[in-house]
Protein backbone atom coordinates (compact mmCIF):
# COMPACT_ATOMS: atom_id res chain seq x y z
CA UNK A 1 0.00 0.00 0.00
CA UNK A 2 1.11 3.64 -0.72
CA UNK A 3 -0.17 6.33 1.47
CA UNK A 4 0.32 10.21 1.54
CA UNK A 5 1.04 11.52 4.55
CA UNK A 6 1.39 15.25 5.64
CA UNK A 7 3.87 16.10 8.72
CA UNK A 8 4.41 19.48 10.81
CA UNK A 9 7.83 18.91 12.18
CA UNK A 10 10.79 20.76 14.31
CA UNK A 11 14.04 21.48 11.78
CA UNK A 12 16.10 18.73 13.94
CA UNK A 13 13.02 16.62 13.44
CA UNK A 14 12.52 16.87 9.71
CA UNK A 15 16.47 16.35 9.70
CA UNK A 16 16.31 13.19 10.84
CA UNK A 17 14.91 9.80 8.33
CA UNK A 18 14.68 7.88 11.75
CA UNK A 19 12.07 10.46 13.16
CA UNK A 20 10.04 10.84 10.51
CA UNK A 21 10.01 6.92 10.06
CA UNK A 22 8.51 7.11 13.18
CA UNK A 23 6.06 9.74 12.98
CA UNK A 24 5.13 7.84 10.10
CA UNK A 25 4.70 4.51 11.88
CA UNK A 26 2.54 6.20 14.55
CA UNK A 27 0.42 8.28 11.96
CA UNK A 28 -0.54 4.90 10.30
CA UNK A 29 -0.55 2.93 13.62
CA UNK A 30 1.75 -0.09 11.75
CA UNK A 31 4.61 -1.96 13.08
CA UNK A 32 7.69 -0.10 11.96
CA UNK A 33 9.08 -3.31 10.28
CA UNK A 34 6.14 -2.89 7.53
CA UNK A 35 7.12 0.40 6.65
CA UNK A 36 9.48 -0.10 3.49
CA UNK A 37 10.39 3.56 2.55
CA UNK A 38 8.92 6.90 1.64
CA UNK A 39 10.07 10.08 -0.27
CA UNK A 40 9.43 13.62 -0.15
CA UNK A 41 6.51 15.14 -2.55
CA UNK A 42 6.90 18.87 -0.96
CA UNK A 43 8.91 20.78 1.68
CA UNK A 44 8.39 24.38 3.36
CA UNK A 45 9.14 25.94 6.47
CA UNK A 46 6.50 28.09 8.34
CA UNK A 47 9.10 30.82 10.33
CA UNK A 48 5.51 32.88 11.41
CA UNK A 49 5.70 31.99 14.85
CA UNK A 50 8.43 32.01 17.53
CA UNK A 51 9.19 28.37 16.45
CA UNK A 52 10.26 27.84 12.88
CA UNK A 53 8.72 24.39 11.47
CA UNK A 54 9.32 22.30 8.74
CA UNK A 55 6.37 21.38 6.40
CA UNK A 56 6.35 17.83 5.08
CA UNK A 57 4.36 15.79 2.28
CA UNK A 58 5.50 12.49 1.33
CA UNK A 59 4.98 9.24 0.27
CA UNK A 60 5.57 5.87 2.23
CA UNK A 61 5.18 2.41 0.94
CA UNK A 62 3.32 0.08 3.25
CA UNK A 63 3.97 -3.50 3.27
CA UNK A 64 4.94 -3.45 -0.45
CA UNK A 65 8.84 -2.90 -1.93
CA UNK A 66 9.78 0.23 -1.61
CA UNK A 67 10.07 2.14 -5.08
CA UNK A 68 12.19 5.58 -5.46
CA UNK A 69 10.63 8.56 -7.03
CA UNK A 70 10.14 8.03 -10.51
CA UNK A 71 12.71 10.08 -12.73
CA UNK A 72 10.92 11.26 -15.97
CA UNK A 73 13.63 10.20 -18.97
CA UNK A 74 12.61 12.48 -21.36
CA UNK A 75 12.74 10.95 -25.20
CA UNK A 76 14.59 13.31 -27.38
CA UNK A 77 14.76 12.29 -31.22
CA UNK A 78 17.44 11.96 -33.40
CA UNK A 79 17.25 15.30 -36.06
CA UNK A 80 20.42 14.81 -37.58
CA UNK A 81 18.58 14.14 -41.16
CA UNK A 82 15.51 16.54 -40.29
CA UNK A 83 14.17 18.54 -42.98
CA UNK A 84 12.98 21.46 -40.46
CA UNK A 85 14.96 23.51 -38.69
CA UNK A 86 14.66 26.43 -36.57
CA UNK A 87 16.89 29.02 -35.55
CA UNK A 88 16.88 29.88 -31.71
CA UNK A 89 18.77 33.53 -30.91
CA UNK A 90 20.17 33.13 -27.47
CA UNK A 91 21.08 30.40 -25.16
CA UNK A 92 19.32 31.39 -22.26
CA UNK A 93 16.36 29.24 -20.50
CA UNK A 94 13.93 30.33 -23.05
CA UNK A 95 16.48 29.56 -25.58
CA UNK A 96 17.44 25.75 -24.51
CA UNK A 97 14.20 24.83 -23.34
CA UNK A 98 13.15 25.27 -26.33
CA UNK A 99 15.43 23.76 -28.18
CA UNK A 100 15.22 20.92 -26.04
CA UNK A 101 11.39 20.97 -26.71
CA UNK A 102 11.72 20.97 -30.64
CA UNK A 103 14.29 17.76 -30.06
CA UNK A 104 11.52 15.72 -28.87
CA UNK A 105 9.17 17.29 -31.41
CA UNK A 106 11.67 16.39 -34.01
CA UNK A 107 12.94 19.56 -35.14
CA UNK A 108 16.34 19.96 -35.62
CA UNK A 109 16.99 23.09 -33.42
CA UNK A 110 20.22 25.64 -34.51
CA UNK A 111 20.95 27.67 -31.38
CA UNK A 112 23.49 31.08 -31.85
CA UNK A 113 24.77 32.98 -29.00
CA UNK A 114 26.62 35.87 -28.90
CA UNK A 115 28.32 34.82 -25.83
CA UNK A 116 30.65 32.28 -24.60
CA UNK A 117 30.30 28.73 -23.25
CA UNK A 118 30.31 28.75 -20.04
CA UNK A 119 33.63 27.69 -19.35
CA UNK A 120 35.07 30.73 -21.04
CA UNK A 121 32.45 33.02 -19.98
CA UNK A 122 34.02 32.72 -16.65
CA UNK A 123 37.18 33.74 -17.32
CA UNK A 124 35.51 37.43 -18.43
CA UNK A 125 33.71 37.27 -15.38
CA UNK A 126 36.62 37.27 -13.12
CA UNK A 127 38.24 40.51 -15.60
CA UNK A 128 34.98 42.35 -14.87
CA UNK A 129 35.40 41.82 -11.08
CA UNK A 130 39.13 41.89 -10.57
CA UNK A 131 40.06 44.37 -13.24
CA UNK A 132 37.20 46.33 -14.24
CA UNK A 133 37.00 45.06 -17.88
CA UNK A 134 33.87 44.18 -19.19
CA UNK A 135 33.11 42.30 -22.35
CA UNK A 136 29.73 43.28 -23.87
CA UNK A 137 29.27 39.83 -25.29
CA UNK A 138 30.31 37.90 -22.63
CA UNK A 139 29.55 38.57 -18.84
CA UNK A 140 26.69 38.16 -16.29
CA UNK A 141 23.96 38.45 -19.02
CA UNK A 142 25.78 37.33 -21.69
CA UNK A 143 27.15 33.76 -22.82
CA UNK A 144 25.81 30.05 -22.84
CA UNK A 145 22.77 30.24 -20.08
CA UNK A 146 21.96 33.79 -19.90
CA UNK A 147 21.50 35.76 -16.85
CA UNK A 148 20.55 32.65 -14.86
CA UNK A 149 23.46 30.90 -15.16
CA UNK A 150 25.24 33.39 -13.18
CA UNK A 151 22.64 34.52 -11.05
CA UNK A 152 22.21 31.63 -9.09
CA UNK A 153 19.23 29.27 -10.63
CA UNK A 154 16.09 30.24 -8.37
CA UNK A 155 13.56 28.14 -9.70
CA UNK A 156 9.68 29.68 -7.58
CA UNK A 157 7.54 30.52 -9.90
CA UNK A 158 4.03 31.79 -9.63
CA UNK A 159 3.38 31.28 -13.54
CA UNK A 160 1.67 27.98 -12.92
CA UNK A 161 -1.09 28.60 -16.30
CA UNK A 162 1.86 29.34 -18.70
CA UNK A 163 3.01 25.95 -19.14
CA UNK A 164 4.22 22.50 -17.12
CA UNK A 165 6.24 24.03 -14.20
CA UNK A 166 6.84 19.86 -13.28
CA UNK A 167 7.97 19.55 -16.05
CA UNK A 168 10.69 22.10 -16.40
CA UNK A 169 12.06 21.00 -13.04
CA UNK A 170 12.48 17.04 -14.12
CA UNK A 171 14.44 18.43 -17.06
CA UNK A 172 16.68 20.21 -14.70
CA UNK A 173 17.04 17.01 -12.44
CA UNK A 174 17.15 14.68 -15.66
CA UNK A 175 20.38 16.93 -16.33
CA UNK A 176 21.92 17.09 -12.55
CA UNK A 177 20.20 19.28 -10.97
CA UNK A 178 19.71 17.66 -7.00
CA UNK A 179 16.46 15.68 -6.81
CA UNK A 180 15.49 18.92 -3.77
CA UNK A 181 14.27 20.68 -6.88
CA UNK A 182 11.41 18.43 -7.26
CA UNK A 183 9.94 18.62 -4.08
CA UNK A 184 11.04 22.06 -2.28
CA UNK A 185 8.71 25.14 -2.04
CA UNK A 186 11.61 27.59 -3.40
CA UNK A 187 13.61 25.35 -5.09
CA UNK A 188 17.19 26.67 -5.80
CA UNK A 189 19.94 25.51 -8.01
CA UNK A 190 22.89 27.75 -6.96
CA UNK A 191 25.37 29.20 -9.38
CA UNK A 192 28.34 27.12 -8.68
CA UNK A 193 25.81 23.74 -10.08
CA UNK A 194 24.38 25.55 -12.95
CA UNK A 195 26.71 25.60 -15.59
CA UNK A 196 27.53 21.97 -15.01
CA UNK A 197 23.80 21.34 -15.96
CA UNK A 198 23.60 24.21 -18.85
CA UNK A 199 26.46 22.28 -20.66
CA UNK A 200 24.72 18.95 -20.16
CA UNK A 201 21.83 20.32 -21.46
CA UNK A 202 24.26 21.52 -24.57
CA UNK A 203 25.29 18.30 -25.24
CA UNK A 204 22.05 16.64 -25.18
CA UNK A 205 21.19 19.22 -28.19
CA UNK A 206 24.55 18.17 -30.38
CA UNK A 207 23.96 14.79 -29.60
CA UNK A 208 20.55 14.83 -31.33
CA UNK A 209 21.94 16.39 -34.12
CA UNK A 210 20.95 20.47 -32.55
CA UNK A 211 24.10 22.97 -33.30
CA UNK A 212 24.74 25.31 -30.59
CA UNK A 213 27.16 27.80 -31.84
CA UNK A 214 28.89 30.48 -29.89
CA UNK A 215 30.43 33.36 -30.71
CA UNK A 216 27.42 34.21 -33.02
CA UNK A 217 25.85 37.73 -32.76
CA UNK A 218 23.12 39.00 -34.83
CA UNK A 219 23.82 41.86 -36.29
CA UNK A 220 20.83 41.85 -38.47
CA UNK A 221 17.97 40.62 -40.39
CA UNK A 222 16.67 40.23 -44.27
CA UNK A 223 13.30 41.00 -44.75
CA UNK A 224 10.91 39.50 -47.64
CA UNK A 225 7.11 39.14 -48.07
CA UNK A 226 6.50 39.35 -44.20
CA UNK A 227 9.02 36.63 -43.02
CA UNK A 228 12.68 36.53 -42.17
CA UNK A 229 14.76 35.28 -44.68
CA UNK A 230 18.03 34.39 -42.97
CA UNK A 231 19.89 36.41 -40.07
CA UNK A 232 23.34 37.42 -40.34
CA UNK A 233 26.16 37.70 -37.37
CA UNK A 234 29.13 39.90 -37.35
CA UNK A 235 30.93 37.39 -38.98
CA UNK A 236 28.94 37.73 -41.97
CA UNK A 237 27.34 34.21 -41.80
CA UNK A 238 23.94 34.24 -43.13
CA UNK A 239 21.92 31.33 -41.49
CA UNK A 240 18.52 30.34 -42.70
CA UNK A 241 15.52 28.23 -41.49
CA UNK A 242 11.93 27.69 -41.10
CA UNK A 243 11.14 30.28 -38.10
CA UNK A 244 13.16 32.04 -36.17
CA UNK A 245 12.81 32.14 -32.18
CA UNK A 246 14.06 35.68 -30.24
CA UNK A 247 15.11 34.41 -27.32
CA UNK A 248 17.96 37.37 -26.66
CA UNK A 249 17.23 38.36 -22.61
CA UNK A 250 16.50 41.91 -20.78
CA UNK A 251 19.77 43.05 -22.13
CA UNK A 252 20.24 42.74 -25.90
CA UNK A 253 19.95 46.82 -26.54
CA UNK A 254 20.95 46.21 -30.03
CA UNK A 255 18.60 43.85 -30.99
CA UNK A 256 15.86 46.43 -29.77
CA UNK A 257 17.41 49.48 -31.68
CA UNK A 258 18.06 46.80 -34.68
CA UNK A 259 14.37 46.11 -34.80
CA UNK A 260 13.24 49.80 -34.09
CA UNK A 261 15.73 50.84 -37.51
CA UNK A 262 13.98 48.81 -39.52
CA UNK A 263 10.59 49.85 -38.46
CA UNK A 264 9.59 45.80 -36.96
CA UNK A 265 7.13 46.65 -34.09
CA UNK A 266 8.15 46.74 -30.83
CA UNK A 267 6.70 48.93 -27.66
CA UNK A 268 8.11 50.58 -24.39
CA UNK A 269 7.20 48.05 -21.20
CA UNK A 270 7.25 49.36 -17.50
CA UNK A 271 10.07 48.00 -15.45
CA UNK A 272 11.01 48.63 -12.41
CA UNK A 273 14.83 50.10 -10.91
CA UNK A 274 16.48 50.66 -7.75
CA UNK A 275 19.25 49.29 -5.93
CA UNK A 276 20.69 46.29 -3.69
CA UNK A 277 20.70 46.07 -0.30
CA UNK A 278 22.42 43.57 1.82
CA UNK A 279 22.58 42.70 5.40
CA UNK A 280 24.45 40.45 7.83
CA UNK A 281 22.88 37.14 7.47
CA UNK A 282 22.54 36.93 10.88
CA UNK A 283 20.34 39.98 10.80
CA UNK A 284 17.82 38.47 8.63
CA UNK A 285 17.91 34.94 10.29
CA UNK A 286 17.20 36.59 13.85
CA UNK A 287 14.23 38.45 12.72
CA UNK A 288 12.99 35.79 10.53
CA UNK A 289 13.48 32.97 13.04
CA UNK A 290 12.51 35.11 16.02
CA UNK A 291 15.97 33.70 17.72
CA UNK A 292 19.37 35.15 18.58
CA UNK A 293 20.87 32.41 16.38
CA UNK A 294 19.52 30.43 13.27
CA UNK A 295 18.99 26.71 14.24
CA UNK A 296 21.85 24.76 12.53
CA UNK A 297 18.82 22.95 11.00
CA UNK A 298 17.59 25.78 9.41
CA UNK A 299 18.52 27.28 6.16
CA UNK A 300 19.84 30.94 5.90
CA UNK A 301 16.50 32.96 5.76
CA UNK A 302 15.03 35.18 2.99
CA UNK A 303 12.25 38.10 2.54
CA UNK A 304 9.73 38.93 0.73
CA UNK A 305 8.71 42.60 1.32
CA UNK A 306 6.34 45.16 -0.98
CA UNK A 307 4.82 48.27 0.31
CA UNK A 308 2.98 51.05 -1.49
CA UNK A 309 4.59 54.44 -1.04
CA UNK A 310 2.83 57.67 -2.73
CA UNK A 311 0.65 54.80 -4.69
CA UNK A 312 4.07 53.63 -6.40
CA UNK A 313 4.67 50.04 -5.77
CA UNK A 314 8.28 49.50 -3.79
CA UNK A 315 9.43 46.04 -3.79
CA UNK A 316 12.18 43.52 -3.13
CA UNK A 317 13.62 41.66 -5.98
CA UNK A 318 15.80 38.39 -6.51
CA UNK A 319 16.94 37.90 -3.05
CA UNK A 320 19.78 36.04 -2.23
CA UNK A 321 20.28 34.97 1.41
CA UNK A 322 24.17 33.66 2.02
CA UNK A 323 24.78 35.32 -0.92
CA UNK A 324 27.04 38.06 -2.88
CA UNK A 325 26.14 41.12 -5.09
CA UNK A 326 28.16 41.32 -8.61
CA UNK A 327 28.64 43.38 -11.61
CA UNK A 328 25.98 42.51 -14.07
CA UNK A 329 27.12 45.55 -16.65
CA UNK A 330 27.04 44.58 -20.29
CA UNK A 331 28.49 47.95 -21.63
CA UNK A 332 31.97 49.93 -20.57
CA UNK A 333 30.71 52.53 -18.01
CA UNK A 334 27.56 51.60 -17.38
CA UNK A 335 27.21 50.38 -13.54
CA UNK A 336 24.49 47.36 -12.94
CA UNK A 337 24.49 45.22 -10.10
CA UNK A 338 22.39 41.68 -9.18
CA UNK A 339 22.60 39.08 -6.77
CA UNK A 340 23.30 36.06 -6.80
CA UNK A 341 23.99 32.71 -4.11
CA UNK A 342 26.39 29.27 -4.15
CA UNK A 343 24.06 26.07 -3.42
CA UNK A 344 24.90 25.61 0.05
CA UNK A 345 23.74 29.95 0.32
CA UNK A 346 26.46 29.89 3.01
CA UNK A 347 28.41 33.35 2.62
CA UNK A 348 27.93 35.68 5.79
CA UNK A 349 25.42 38.50 3.72
CA UNK A 350 22.43 38.47 2.29
CA UNK A 351 21.32 40.66 -0.17
CA UNK A 352 18.21 41.83 -2.59
CA UNK A 353 16.87 44.27 -4.80
CA UNK A 354 14.93 46.96 -3.84
CA UNK A 355 13.22 48.51 -6.72
CA UNK A 356 10.43 51.05 -7.57
CA UNK A 357 7.96 50.83 -10.19
CA UNK A 358 8.72 53.09 -13.68
CA UNK A 359 5.84 54.25 -16.27
CA UNK A 360 6.71 55.95 -19.55
CA UNK A 361 5.66 59.00 -17.91
CA UNK A 362 7.91 59.07 -15.25
CA UNK A 363 10.99 58.76 -17.59
CA UNK A 364 9.63 61.89 -19.93
CA UNK A 365 9.53 63.76 -16.59
CA UNK A 366 12.66 63.28 -15.57
CA UNK A 367 14.33 63.67 -18.84
CA UNK A 368 12.18 66.94 -19.03
CA UNK A 369 13.69 68.12 -15.46
CA UNK A 370 17.43 67.20 -16.44
CA UNK A 371 16.95 68.51 -20.03
CA UNK A 372 18.05 65.33 -21.67
CA UNK A 373 16.99 64.94 -25.14
CA UNK A 374 14.26 61.65 -25.52
CA UNK A 375 14.84 59.00 -28.11
CA UNK A 376 11.60 57.62 -29.72
CA UNK A 377 8.75 55.97 -27.59
CA UNK A 378 9.20 52.44 -27.86
CA UNK A 379 13.19 53.00 -26.76
CA UNK A 380 12.36 55.41 -24.45
CA UNK A 381 12.26 53.58 -20.93
CA UNK A 382 15.77 51.36 -21.82
CA UNK A 383 17.06 55.25 -22.68
CA UNK A 384 15.91 55.92 -18.41
CA UNK A 385 17.08 52.69 -17.47
CA UNK A 386 20.68 52.96 -19.09
CA UNK A 387 21.06 56.90 -17.80
CA UNK A 388 20.64 55.98 -14.66
CA UNK A 389 23.87 53.19 -14.93
CA UNK A 390 25.92 55.63 -16.62
CA UNK A 391 25.49 58.39 -13.53
CA UNK A 392 26.12 55.32 -11.08
CA UNK A 393 29.02 54.55 -12.94
CA UNK A 394 30.13 57.77 -12.62
CA UNK A 395 29.59 58.17 -9.20
CA UNK A 396 31.40 55.10 -8.20
CA UNK A 397 34.60 56.85 -10.09
CA UNK A 398 34.97 53.99 -12.64
CA UNK A 399 36.22 50.65 -13.03
CA UNK A 400 32.68 49.26 -11.70
CA UNK A 401 33.26 50.37 -7.77
CA UNK A 402 29.64 51.20 -7.24
CA UNK A 403 28.26 54.13 -5.09
CA UNK A 404 27.08 52.93 -1.95
CA UNK A 405 25.45 53.96 1.38
CA UNK A 406 24.63 52.66 5.06
CA UNK A 407 21.02 52.45 5.17
CA UNK A 408 19.80 55.05 7.98
CA UNK A 409 22.60 57.36 6.28
CA UNK A 410 20.74 57.11 2.64
CA UNK A 411 16.80 57.66 4.63
CA UNK A 412 18.59 60.71 6.10
CA UNK A 413 20.20 62.18 3.19
CA UNK A 414 23.78 61.50 4.75
CA UNK A 415 27.04 60.76 3.45
CA UNK A 416 28.54 57.58 5.14
CA UNK A 417 30.99 58.51 6.99
CA UNK A 418 32.33 55.01 6.09
CA UNK A 419 31.33 51.61 4.72
CA UNK A 420 30.49 48.17 6.17
CA UNK A 421 32.12 45.73 4.27
CA UNK A 422 30.51 44.21 1.37
CA UNK A 423 30.88 41.05 -0.81
CA UNK A 424 30.67 43.42 -3.92
CA UNK A 425 34.21 42.44 -5.99
CA UNK A 426 35.00 45.75 -7.48
CA UNK A 427 34.38 47.92 -4.38
CA UNK A 428 31.92 50.37 -2.95
CA UNK A 429 32.82 54.08 -2.68
CA UNK A 430 30.20 56.78 -0.12
CA UNK A 431 27.59 58.21 -1.91
CA UNK A 432 25.01 60.37 -1.39
CA UNK A 433 22.68 58.21 -3.61
CA UNK A 434 20.20 61.25 -4.35
CA UNK A 435 22.50 62.30 -6.84
CA UNK A 436 22.68 59.00 -8.25
CA UNK A 437 18.92 58.11 -8.45
CA UNK A 438 15.55 59.99 -9.67
CA UNK A 439 13.96 61.70 -7.08
CA UNK A 440 10.99 59.80 -7.26
CA UNK A 441 12.97 56.60 -6.68
CA UNK A 442 14.76 57.70 -3.83
CA UNK A 443 12.28 59.25 -2.26
CA UNK A 444 10.17 56.10 -2.31
CA UNK A 445 12.95 53.73 -1.95
CA UNK A 446 13.06 55.91 1.77
CA UNK A 447 9.35 55.55 2.45
CA UNK A 448 9.53 51.38 2.26
CA UNK A 449 12.78 51.19 3.99
CA UNK A 450 11.35 52.86 6.78
CA UNK A 451 7.86 51.09 6.53
CA UNK A 452 9.98 47.49 6.28
CA UNK A 453 11.82 48.13 9.34
CA UNK A 454 8.70 48.71 11.27
CA UNK A 455 7.49 45.45 10.02
CA UNK A 456 10.65 43.48 10.13
CA UNK A 457 12.75 43.71 13.89
CA UNK A 458 16.33 44.96 12.87
CA UNK A 459 15.83 45.12 8.81
CA UNK A 460 16.00 49.15 8.97
CA UNK A 461 20.00 49.46 10.22
CA UNK A 462 23.10 51.12 9.69
CA UNK A 463 24.67 47.86 9.04
CA UNK A 464 22.71 47.26 6.28
CA UNK A 465 24.98 48.93 2.92
CA UNK A 466 22.51 49.99 -0.02
CA UNK A 467 24.25 49.64 -3.52
CA UNK A 468 23.27 51.35 -6.85
CA UNK A 469 22.06 50.28 -9.01
CA UNK A 470 19.51 47.23 -9.52
CA UNK A 471 18.63 48.31 -12.92
CA UNK A 472 17.86 44.81 -14.72
CA UNK A 473 14.71 43.55 -13.16
CA UNK A 474 13.26 42.67 -16.57
CA UNK A 475 13.49 44.04 -20.00
CA UNK A 476 12.08 48.17 -20.38
CA UNK A 477 10.61 46.81 -24.31
CA UNK A 478 8.53 44.33 -25.45
CA UNK A 479 8.55 42.79 -28.88
CA UNK A 480 4.89 41.87 -29.43
CA UNK A 481 3.22 38.90 -30.58
CA UNK A 482 -0.20 37.32 -31.73
CA UNK A 483 -2.09 36.31 -29.22
CA UNK A 484 -2.68 32.46 -30.32
CA UNK A 485 -0.36 32.03 -33.58
CA UNK A 486 2.80 33.81 -30.85
CA UNK A 487 4.09 34.80 -33.87
CA UNK A 488 5.65 39.01 -34.19
CA UNK A 489 2.34 41.05 -35.93
CA UNK A 490 4.44 41.52 -38.72
CA UNK A 491 6.68 38.65 -39.58
CA UNK A 492 4.84 35.62 -39.57
CA UNK A 493 8.09 33.24 -38.46
CA UNK A 494 9.63 35.21 -35.98
CA UNK A 495 8.81 34.41 -32.55
CA UNK A 496 9.45 36.95 -29.57
CA UNK A 497 10.26 34.44 -26.34
CA UNK A 498 10.98 35.46 -22.76
CA UNK A 499 12.38 37.62 -20.93
CA UNK A 500 14.02 39.97 -23.13
CA UNK A 501 10.18 39.94 -25.41
CA UNK A 502 8.72 40.69 -22.12
CA UNK A 503 6.94 37.50 -21.51
CA UNK A 504 8.62 35.85 -18.74
CA UNK A 505 9.99 36.93 -15.27
CA UNK A 506 12.88 34.55 -14.42
CA UNK A 507 14.22 30.75 -14.76
CA UNK A 508 11.17 28.65 -15.14
CA UNK A 509 8.77 31.15 -16.59
CA UNK A 510 11.46 32.13 -19.58
CA UNK A 511 11.83 27.70 -20.04
CA UNK A 512 7.81 27.25 -20.00
CA UNK A 513 7.65 29.99 -22.45
CA UNK A 514 10.62 28.47 -24.75
CA UNK A 515 8.14 24.84 -24.69
CA UNK A 516 5.04 26.90 -25.36
CA UNK A 517 7.05 28.90 -28.66
CA UNK A 518 8.27 25.45 -29.92
CA UNK A 519 4.96 23.58 -29.59
CA UNK A 520 3.24 26.54 -31.70
CA UNK A 521 6.14 26.55 -34.14
CA UNK A 522 5.72 22.25 -34.57
CA UNK A 523 2.10 22.99 -34.79
CA UNK A 524 2.57 25.66 -37.75
CA UNK A 525 5.44 24.34 -40.04
CA UNK A 526 3.59 20.80 -39.90
CA UNK A 527 0.63 21.81 -41.68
Amino acid sequence: MQKDFTLKLKPHEAASDNIIQSYIVDSAAIPKDVLTGYYLTKKSIDARGKQAWINLSLKAFIDEPFVSRKKVNFSFKDVHQSTKSVIIIGAGPAGLFAALELLELGIKPIVIERGKDVKQRRRDLAKLNKEGIVNPDSNYCFGEGGAGTYSDGKLYTRSGKRGNIDKVLQLFYQFGADETVLYQSHPHIGTNKLPHIITAMRQQIIDCGGNVLFEKKVTDITIKDEQIQNVITADGDKLSADAYILATGHSARDIFRLFDSKNILIEAKPFALGVRIEHPQEIIDAAQYHCIKRDEYLPPASYSLVEQVNERGVFSFCMCPGGIIAPAATDPGELVVNGWSPSKRNNPYANSGMVVQVSEADAQAYFKQQQIPIENSPLLLMQFQQTIEQKAYDAGGGKFVAPAQRMSDFCNNKLSGNLPDCSYIPGISATKLNTVLPDFIYKSLQGGLISFGKRMKGYFTNEAVIVATESRTSSPVRIPRLPDALHHPQLNNLYPCGEGAGYAGGIVSAAMDGQKIAQIIHQQINK
